[in-house]
Formats: structure tokens, sequence, C-alpha cells
């Protein structure tokens, strides 16, 4: 353990740089979200505008999310080198522009290649971010950050849904005022970043793999990497699949599907956004206690029950109740995933493992929302939803029954890590599953 972290575990609370560094995490990934899921709202009025089929706008979510793990790799490999701080501040100001420039598009093409790129930026910016604050906070704090970090995603949706509904009812800028506004957020987070510090455990870890001339290849062979990395390629995509099954597709269900009105689809959005924040951070907070897989486990199963009411209600009043609990249980689950990928990551190379196996598992399901329209154009919204989302649910619950957790463990060591001992990984709190050594 290292001096910085051996007085964050003395001292439970958050230091004012812990807190600075979660702030700044926090907001980038915010400020994702929220550009991302300006695409799921206008995606229908940009394909009028362009004249091309909600099939083809639908691929812009996909290539954005296909390009993920090509930003996670080349931002997370130069953060190893040079340091979080540095990286972070160059990606956020790189998908600031690009997605400040979507609101120039002239034709569809060029918003094509806009969101390659951004796919790039956004890419980058969660692993960074959760490797920042993780390696910040006091180990026993790290889920309920953990939870309150990922509920960036969902503030970025609310928010995307509250501009859409200020600048349709409000002004004449269209789809286009929206992407501008992408720029405001990131500016806040670029400022946050400014006066945040390099991590303490990314300097320390650096200065003892340099001493010992450990290379990302020695670390990338070792079997228990290589392993532990496709399974969590295949945890992410079946949690990526989750949330963006029960996501995506939503609002355009209940336009088209239950043809409520434009408003009322986004207040309920916005709803059941709040229930994601609730979700996320008390499960993130609970998986300090009860452990991280048990908190996706419980989580994921309870979106089965929950499910019919989600896809075959009606009534406003069960679609609400329906939608807030399906969000509350998805992103409950979530809740755990920074703390949890962060944990399980070798320390040289925490800039690149979160950030990859879950951009990789972006990148394995984001041919959600096409697959989920097509089931819709050829059978209906509740087929698709109920379709798609019984496997996911269950390749949740499964995939994170089977694997190991490692809460609490100590984030700067160095070394290849060994293969996990029997002891260590049934030990209760999960604080010794070995790394690295």
């Amino acid at each position: 353990m290292t001096s910085a972290e051996a007085a964050t575990e003395a001292d439970g609370r958050l230091t004012p740089e812990a807190r600075r560094a979660v702030t700044a995490a926090f907001l980038g990934w915010t400020m994702d979200a929220f550009d991302y899921f300006v695409v799921v709202l206008v995606y229908a009025d940009v394909a009028k505008e362009f004249g091309v089929s909600l099939t083809q706008m639908a691929f812009l979510t996909t290539v954005t999310l296909i390009m993920r793990p090509v930003g996670a790799g080349i931002f997370g490999l130069w953060a190893d080198r040079v340091g979080r701080k540095k990286v972070l501040m160059v990606d956020v100001g790189f998908y600031s522009v690009v997605g400040f420039a979507c609101a120039f598009a002239p034709n569809y093409s060029t918003l094509l290649v806009l969101r390659l790129l951004y796919g790039i930026g956004m890419g980058g910016e969660w692993g960074l971010g959760a490797s920042l604050a993780m390696e910040k906070v006091p180990p026993r704090r790290r889920g309920l950050v953990s939870g309150v970090l990922q509920q960036g995603y969902s503030c970025g949706y609310l928010l995307a849904a509250a501009a859409y509904l200020a600048i349709t009812n409000w002004t004449s800028w269209g789809w286009r005022g929206l992407f501008a506004l992408s720029i405001v957020p990131a500016l806040l987070s670029l400022f946050v970043r400014a006066r945040v510090k390099e991590s303490e455990v990314w300097e320390e870890t650096r200065a003892t793999a340099a001493e010992n001339k450990t290379t990302f290849g020695q670390i990338i062979r070792s079997p228990l990497v290589l392993r532990r990395f496709g399974y969590l390629v295949l945890l992410m995509t079946a949690f990526n699949w989750m949330s963006h099954g029960t996501q995506d597709v939503y609002p355009t269900y209940l336009k088209d599907g239950l043809h409520f009105a434009h408003n009322t689809a986004l207040y309920i959005a916005m709803l059941y956004n709040v229930g994601a924040i609730i979700g996320g951070t008390v499960m993130g907070a609970a998986s300090e206690r009860f452990g991280r897989r048990a908190v996706v486990v419980i989580c994921a199963l309870l979106g089965l029950p929950i499910l019919p009411l989600f896809a075959a209600s009606s009534s406003l009043g069960l679609v609400c109740l329906g939608s807030f609990l399906m969000q509350l249980a998805v992103q409950g689950a979530w809740g755990v995933i920074p703390a949890h990928l962060t944990e399980l990551s070798p320390a040289e190379i925490r800039g690149f493992y979160p950030g990859v196996t879950y951009q990789l598992g972006n990148c394995l399901a984001a041919f959600n929302l096409p697959i989920q329209e097509h089931l819709a154009k050829t059978h209906s919204y509740t087929f698709a939803l109920c379709a798609t989302m019984i496997p996911v649910f269950l390749a949740v619950a499964g995939l994170a029954a089977v694997g190991k957790e490692a809460r609490g463990q100590a984030l700067a060591r160095s070394g290849t890590p060994q293969p996990d001992s029997p002891k260590a990984a049934a030990h209760p709190r999960g604080r010794h599953v070995p790394l690295a050594h």
C-alpha cells in the first residue's frame, strides 16, 4: 500500500483533492452521455432534415460505439506513460470540439464522420476518469464514489432531455442548438481538471515499473491478465446491452409505439433517469458491504420481473413506474462498475485496461439499437424489448456470479499478476485477490 493509500485508509473522508478528481471525472462522463443521448433524442429530426432513414440514423450511435475501444486504447496507453491528468484534458478538449462541430454538419456523411471521431474521444474519457478518481479516494469509499461517478451517465441523459425540451419549446435552434451546447459542460470539466493533481498511485506505480523494467507486453501477455481481459469484455458486452437495450429505443417506443406526445415522452425519460441516479448511487454504496458481484446479480435478476411492466404497459402511470424501476435496477448494477473494473486492473496499465474492456463491450453491443428497431418493425416494440432483454439480464447475472472481485484491493502494486488463490477468492471481503506482486 502506498503512502497516499495509507493516509486515506486511516481517514475515510474524501480529501479536497479527491473531491476535485471525482467531480472532474463525473463532469466528463456527464458530458459524454449528454452528447450521446442528444443523438438518441434527435435522430428522427436529423433523419427528416437530411432525407435518410431511421435505420441509417441509428447507425450514428453504432459507429460512435464502435470507435470507443480505439479511443480507450490510444488515450489509455498514453495515460499509462505520461499520467492521467494531461491526457484527460486533451481528450475532453478533443471530443468537445468534435461534438460542437456536429452542430454545423451540412449533410449526413459529414455528421457520420464527426460521430466517428467523437466515438474516439468518448472512448478515452471513462477509463481515465474512473482510474484517476478511484486512485484518489479511500478504499472504503470506492463503492459509494463508484455509484456517484457512474451516474454522470444518467445525469447526462437527464440534461439532454431537459435541454431538448427547452430548445424545442422555447427557441428555433432545433437539433443543431443541442449539439452546440455540448461545449459548455466540457469547459467546466477542463476548469476542474486544471485544479486536480496527478494521481500519486500512478506516480508510484510508474516509478516501480521503471525500476523493474516492467513493460506493457510483459503484463498483457500474463495468462491471468489475458483471461481476465476476455472475461471483462464479455461482462461489459452484457452490461452495455443491458443499458442501451433499455434506453436507446425507449424514447421512440414511447412516441411511435405508445403514441405519447413528444413532451410526455421526454418527461418520462427525465423521470426514469432520476430512478437511475438513485439506483446507481445506492447500489454502488451497498456493494462496499455486500460485494460487487452480489449487487450486480441482484440488480440483474430484479430486471426480469420488472420487464413486463416496463415493456408491455400502455397507461401513463404504469409506464412511468415500469421505466423508473427498470432504470433503478439497471443503473444500480452499473453503479458498481467503475470500482469493480479499476480494482481488477493491473496497476501499470490501469489507464488502458478498464477503459478498453469497457469500450470493447460497448462495441460488441453497438448493434443493439438497429436490431431492436428491426424487431419492432417486424413484430412490435414490446417484443423487441423482451426478446433482447431477457437473455441479457440472465447473461449479466451469470457472468457476474462466476467472476472474481477485488473489493478494497490496494491499487498501487507492480509486476505481473499471479493466479488467484482459492483462499483469496473465497475471502468475504475480496480484499486479497492478488492482481500484481
